[in-house]
């Protein structure tokens, strides 16, 4: 495969996951909803760190502050900072199992979180609920099968 159709699959899964980002869901399950863009950002950066770095998942995440609606450059900080988190730690993580990887995505999740929170709090004003901690718990159950989904395309059309 040429560099640039493994790029353009990069970048489809990237919109794919901001698009399940911006679905409408009911509201009862608005709090169980995985943080898509960042794991897809966090897969490519652990598989592929050359290709999707820090200024990739800050673009990443202001596309999320845009079509979410929230304080412009919340969300690309706190994609930067865990993307570059994955970034330096690549090289270990993929050696840890995928159930060992998912936790270490719950942790990363959870810095997201708080990240998040406190640009909000500090702007907005925004009170902390236990609930802002669902959708660590969803994405840790999410990561095992995003993974091999990824990367099953990602071997099956040979990008690098």
């Amino acid at each position: 495969m040429r560099p640039a159709q493994g790029l353009g699959f990069i970048y489809l899964s990237l919109l794919a996951a901001l698009l399940l980002t911006v679905i409408p869901v009911p509201y009862q399950l608005t709090l169980f909803r995985p943080d898509w863009a960042l794991l897809v950002v966090m897969y490519w950066t652990l598989a592929l760190p050359r290709r999707v770095n820090i200024g990739t998942a800050f673009v990443v995440g202001f596309l999320t502050d845009v079509l979410v609606g929230t304080v412009l450059g919340v969300n690309a900080l706190a994609f930067s900072v865990v993307s570059f988190v994955v970034g330096v730690n690549y090289l270990k993580i993929r050696n840890f199992a995928v159930i060992q990887q998912a936790l270490l995505v719950g942790l990363l999740l959870a810095l997201y979180q708080l990240l998040v929170f406190w640009l909000s709090h500090f702007l907005t004003g925004v009170n902390f609920r236990p609930a802002y901690l669902w959708p660590v718990v969803i994405g840790m159950l999410v990561w095992p099968w995003l993974f091999w989904l990824l990367r099953r395309y990602r071997r099956q059309l040979k990008i690098q």
